[in-house]
């Protein structure tokens, strides 16, 4: 593993944080593809001083050519961040109900945007709950309170990881030629035996299937770096070498950004395609492949 500060905050290791006399933001984003954002579950219960975040309304554009969950406008994400009490420096953790399939869009909006210090609560809500650690049910999580304060977030102009974070459509296929496609969804979607959510079913020419339930453990936490390094490797490695460039996309670029998570605490740069099958397909002329190449 390299040399590089993990993406990854455990429960008890959060709950000294958010005990101490600068605490970070905390944003639940819980949502599932069937349901959408559960606020619902917010009000049942969360972890005390967080800050509820819809991830179709704030972490996506309106659905349309640019796919099911586009990224959203610059000042439209700043705004949000802005009203959920981020600042410059704030610290930021963010966590959804387990796996981080859905925090991890969170995670990755800010660092694209240029905010290093956020980082993402292993295992989520379920591993909070199972270390028996406290739940709050207040009306705390609006953003129309006074508290927490509005913070100052502006949208930067440059990455943490440089530029090039996002993976246009016009350079998809050549990505996959030069180096390591990873197509994160199921591997039925991949093969296209199966679409429950997209009108074409099937994946990228070039693209490989790692889905991202192999990134995590049973209870929802990551693989230890070394196992993640060791099995992106071997796909890596299957390819004739690493490459200069890895990327990931999935159905709508949700589950792809857990994928980029994943690499990220592999130590391996990758970039994201935001827009994922739900975008490549809008387009007649884009090449369609099926099975498992």
């Amino acid at each position: 593993m390299t040399g590089h500060a993990s993406p990854l905050v455990d429960a008890r290791e959060l709950r000294d944080l958010l005990a101490s006399p600068t605490p970070p933001v905390l944003l639940d984003v819980r949502w599932a593809l069937s349901t959408g954002p559960d606020r619902g579950g917010f009000d049942d219960g969360h972890i005390p001083g967080a800050r509820f975040v819809d991830l179709d309304a704030e972490l996506a554009g309106p659905p349309g050519p640019g796919g099911r969950h586009p990224l959203p406008s610059a000042a439209a994400f700043a705004e949000a961040m802005r009203a959920a009490g981020i600042g410059a420096t704030s610290t930021v953790v963010v966590y959804d109900a387990g796996p981080a399939t859905a925090a991890a869009r969170a995670w990755w909006l800010l660092r694209h945007h240029g905010h290093a210090d956020v980082r993402v609560l292993d295992g989520g809500l379920a591993r909070w709950v199972a270390e028996g650690l406290p739940l709050d049910s207040s009306d705390g999580g609006t953003h129309d309170d006074v508290s927490p304060a509005r913070g100052d977030f502006r949208c930067g102009a440059v990455p943490p990881e440089g530029p090039g974070s996002v993976l246009d459509a016009d350079d998809v296929l050549g990505c996959a030629a030069r180096g390591v496609l990873i197509d994160a969804r199921a591997p039925e979607r991949f093969r296209g035996d199966a679409e429950p959510v997209d009108p074409v079913a099937g994946h990228i020419p070039g693209a490989v299937n790692r889905p991202t339930t192999a990134n995590v453990r049973d209870d929802g936490t990551f693989l230890p770096a070394d196992a993640l390094r060791r099995q992106f490797d071997a796909i890596i490695g299957g390819i004739g070498g690493r490459p200069d460039e890895v990327a990931a996309y999935c159905g709508s670029g949700i589950t792809a950004a857990h994928e980029v998570l994943a690499l990220r605490i592999a130590g391996i740069p990758a970039r994201l395609y935001p827009g994922s099958w739900s975008h490549w397909i809008t387009d007649p002329a884009r090449p369609v492949a099926t099975g498992d190449g």
